[in-house]
């Protein structure tokens, strides 16, 4: 199961390292802009700074095992909040195709995280 935990690390880390760099890409699934320091910094901090962290918390998950149930279970409740998140808020408007994609993603990466828990 660790190949499963390094593989979300990945994602995360992935997604961090986009949105750092370039946080117009982020915004390119959403159709959202970012024209604002303020905006580029808000998606630099969410996407950018919690991704990294996500992926050095499993990347530690990996490396420490009395950590690892911990680590894992916490990051696929992250993972597990943000598709309930994409849920919720389909119940109000719905949306297109990117935030379904990762709503597969994020309960993909959720349910395996928790499995390999």
């Amino acid at each position: 199961m660790d190949v499963v935990v390094a593989l979300v690390a990945v994602l995360f880390g992935g997604m961090g390292l986009a949105a750092l760099v370039q946080p117009a890409f982020i915004g390119g699934f959403f159709d959202v802009r970012f024209e604002s320091v303020d905006g580029r910094n808000e998606v630099r901090a969410v996407y950018g700074g919690f991704g990294l962290a996500m992926a050095a918390a499993l990347a530690l998950a990996l490396r420490t095992p009395e950590l690892r149930e911990g680590i894992v279970v916490c990051v696929a409740f992250a993972l597990g909040g943000m598709a309930t998140g994409r849920v919720l808020s389909a119940l109000v408007e719905r949306p297109g195709f990117w935030p379904w994609f990762f709503f597969g993603v994020e309960s993909t990466g959720a349910a395996v995280l928790a499995y390999a828990a």
